[in-house]
Order: C-alpha cells, then structure tokens, then sequence
C-alpha cells in the first residue's frame, strides 16, 4: 500500500510541474492547439496544480495508508467522475478524444490499487476487536458536557433521549441535529431531557447542534466510545456504511452539509432512552441513512 500510494505522489507531482510549467507544449502532445482559446494554458496549468496537490496527499496517506484512507477515498472518488466527466464533454465536442489518453495513466492505472487500500482499511476497522464496553453507568459517569456535568447525572433527573452520533462531520449526524432541533420544544414538553453524545470535543458539539436549531440539549464528549461501546454500538459493515440506500438517502441529506472526519469513521449511531441507567426503549440504525422518529420514541403516548 505504501509503495503504491509513493508512486502515486511521485506520478502526480510530476505530471503536475509538467503541466505547470510547460501547458502548452503538453496539450500540443494530446492534440490540443493551445491557440483554440488564449484561456487554454492557464486552466491546464491549473488543472496541474491540482492533481499535484493531491500527489502531496498521497504522500502524506503512503506513512499510514489505513489511518489516512479518507485521503484515498478522495483521489480514488476523482480518478472515477474524472474520466465521467471527460467523455461526456468528448461526447458534446467540447474537447478531443486524443485528450483521454492522460485516463489511462492518471485514473485507470489506480482504480484497483486504490480501491484495495480502502477494501483493506474496512476490513482491519472490522476485525479490530473492541475494548470490552463499561458498565453502562461507569460509561455514564466518565462523559461529561463543557459545564464539567456528566451523563449519569442527566438522566438521573429525568427520562433522557440520548442521541449517539456517528461522528461530527458526517451529513446523516447534522440531519439528526437538525430533526432533534425542530422536535425540541416536544420532547422537551413531555419532561423528556435530550442528550447528544459524540467523539468530537463538548464545545464542537454544542456549536454545531446550535446551528443546526438545537438550543437546549447537552452535549457531551466521548472520544473513547464508551458509552457506545456499552450499549453495544459497533462498527458498521460495508452495506451499512456504504450501500446503495445510503448513497440514496445522502443524497437528500447533502443540503446539511460535511465536516472533518472525527473519531472513528466506521462507528455505528443509535438513540436510547435512559432513566436512572435504565435502557427504557432503543433504536438501533439498521444503516448510517436511517432516519428515526425521535418524537415517537420519546414519548410514544404523542403519536
């Protein structure tokens, strides 16, 4: 995978100083008349510093391939809507076929090296074994919101929904706030506490459920999946991260918006309803798309 992912840098840095500092006698290569329009060079050498751009990338993925397999599935999602991109506006007439011969060397060639590094990072996130969970109120106990207040001692007070995300920068999590947010004053109405849990810091936490219309609900921060872990939340398989459902579904979820990837990327979300460390209802996410009624499981006698 390192040998690979070097090669891959070594090629991009390459072909982009190439493209940089000689774009026209480069598209004169592939059949282009850099004369067609006097805009030409300047957008090759733009499109050059991109792809060396993503040869420091590669460099930067080759020290850990399996930690830094969101750099891959980047370039690997490029070298795949790229040559999309180029036949249909061959196909239009909007620029010549001669130009596909960079396809070869700057996509194709990578797509199975590439697609086995992601394949091999899924599969060691799958048969990494996970730390035995906590106790659940253990788990509780060591979570705790930016005022220094932990979980236990929320749902002490009352019937609390505990909303585990995903993780901070995933689209499907950003819609779950924003669902949470319009259903608040409900929730809240029928002395239901809400709680959202996460790998992100607490402050991160809160400003992003604000932005999204969740005003009330405390977060809090759980970076070693604790409490995931003990109320048995895994990691996901491939379909549930990465099926046609939820390519489909994250399609309509896309308007919310992506963040950075943190914490663990491969982590399952669910949403319990806990009183006094007493699991009193659960949803647990059959995918990442899912989208559960959090009114109805908070307080059933509304619906």
């Amino acid at each position: 995978m390192r040998r690979w992912l070097l090669a891959a840098a070594v090629y991009n840095l390459v072909w982009g100083a190439i493209t940089i500092l000689a774009p026209i006698r480069s598209l004169t290569l592939l059949g282009v008349s850099a004369k067609t329009t006097e805009l030409w060079p300047q957008l090759w050498a733009c499109i050059g510093m991109i792809v060396g751009v993503y040869g420091v990338g590669y460099a930067i993925a080759s020290r850990d391939p399996l930690r830094h397999w969101p750099i891959v599935l980047v370039g690997l999602l490029g070298k795949i809507l790229g040559p999309i991109g180029f036949v249909d506006a061959a196909h239009r007439g909007q620029l010549p076929w001669s130009m596909g011969l960079t396809i070869f060397t700057n996509d194709l060639l990578w797509w199975a090296p590439f697609g086995m590094i992601l394949w091999h990072a899924f599969r060691s996130a799958q048969d990494s074994p996970a730390p035995e969970g906590l106790p659940l109120a253990h788990a509780m106990a060591r979570v705790q919101d930016s005022n220094g207040r932990t979980l236990r001692e929320l749902t002490e007070e009352r019937l609390t929904l505990v909303v585990l995300l995903r993780h901070s920068g995933c689209t499907f999590c950003r819609e779950t706030l924003a669902d949470l947010g319009s259903r608040e004053d409900a929730i809240a109405a029928a002395g239901v506490n809400i709680a959202v849990v996460g790998m992100s810091p607490a402050v991160e936490l809160e400003a992003l459920a604000q932005k999204y219309g969740l005003r009330t609900a405390a977060c809090f921060a759980d970076p070693d999946r604790c409490v995931y872990r003990s109320l048995q939340l895994g990691r996901g398989t491939f379909t549930q991260l990465f099926g046609p459902r939820v390519w489909w579904r994250g399609l309509a979820a896309a308007k919310y918006g992506i963040g950075k990837l943190e914490g663990d990327g491969f982590q399952m979300p669910g949403a319990f309803i806990i009183h006094r460390v007493r699991v009193v209802r659960e949803y647990r996410h059959a995918t990442v798309a899912d989208k559960p009624d959090y009114t109805e499981l908070a307080c059933p006698a509304l619906n």
